[in-house]
């Protein structure tokens, strides 16, 4: 199953079962009867939902969905979020599309409180705008505006490419290094896992999971070969790094950990390890 970032999970957000053949659980997938708990969205709380919902890339006017849940939506994406009231100040999410709640499941995914709400749904609309596909799909429509020479063509194409990657990548890791945190988007580096030249398609070139947001040094020892990651976020160091050297730039084996992968990006980061880290 998919992972929830992990800044998410250890704030709070919790998951609740799945509904059984025999539950009521309502039309929308993942419905939330059966956790006894929800209660009726007032007027206050649909304001601030649809006030969260706007701040956080849900533009168009949500709609009540007969079960009571408010159906966010946006004309950028496809996907939407329903948020329902739960006792207690908490918000339970799900969506037909669960990746935009970090699970591979129809689980609902509980939040305390508005700051985590605000949180959930910034992430859920950044991972619906950088879904597979959709990065190229933007490169695709902008290649036909593009010159037509071939070596112009070719420079144009990888500007406009890289451009709409690190883009990407902004959004879905909200601005931040995945590995430290660094929060200054004119230093950080849109680095693939999987090398542009080696990926087979344009698809895979603009995959936001072939991606990582990191700071310059962490960036150019990925990139290099002299690190990689495991599944999990741990970090790995190539034997080939001198010990000297690698204590010299700051390696931190045990404070070096990517925050937020999901099961889409290990593919490439078992690329990374077997063909791209140094033996």
């Amino acid at each position: 199953m998919a992972r929830a970032p992990r800044g998410l999970v250890d704030a709070g957000i919790r998951r609740l079962p799945s509904c059984s053949p025999a539950a009521d659980c309502g039309s929308h997938p993942g419905g939330l009867r059966q956790t006894g708990g929800r209660r009726g969205m007032t007027p206050l709380d649909r304001t601030r939902v649809e006030k969260a919902a706007a701040d956080c890339g849900f533009e168009l006017t949500p709609v009540l969905d007969p079960n009571g849940a408010l159906v966010l939506r946006s004309a950028m994406f496809p996907e939407s979020v329903a948020v329902s009231v739960v006792e207690g100040g908490k918000f339970a999410l799900t969506s037909p599309r669960p990746v935009l709640l970090g699970t591979a499941e129809f689980l609902p995914v509980v939040i305390q409180g508005f700051g985590l709400l605000y949180a959930a749904l910034q992430k859920a609309s950044a991972t619906a705008r950088t879904l597979p596909n959709r990065v190229a799909e933007k490169f695709h429509a902008a290649a036909v505006q593009m010159p037509t020479a071939t070596e112009v063509e070719r420079l144009v194409r990888l500007r406009v490419g890289q451009s709409l990657f690190r883009d990407a990548l902004l959004d879905f890791w909200q601005g931040r290094c995945c590995v430290t945190g660094l929060a200054v988007p004119e230093l950080l580096r849109a680095s693939h896992i999987k090398p542009w030249s080696r990926c087979d398609s344009d698809e895979e070139r603009l995959d936001v999971f072939n991606g990582l947001l990191l700071a310059p040094h962490i960036d150019a020892l990925f990139d290099g070969g002299w690190i990689s990651f495991e599944d999990t976020g741990a970090l790995l160091v190539s034997p080939a790094l001198p010990s000297d050297a690698a204590f010299n730039i700051g390696v931190s084996p045990s404070g070096w950990r990517i925050s937020g992968l999901l099961d889409s990006h290990g593919p490439y980061l078992a690329h990374h390890r077997k063909h791209e880290l140094r033996s």
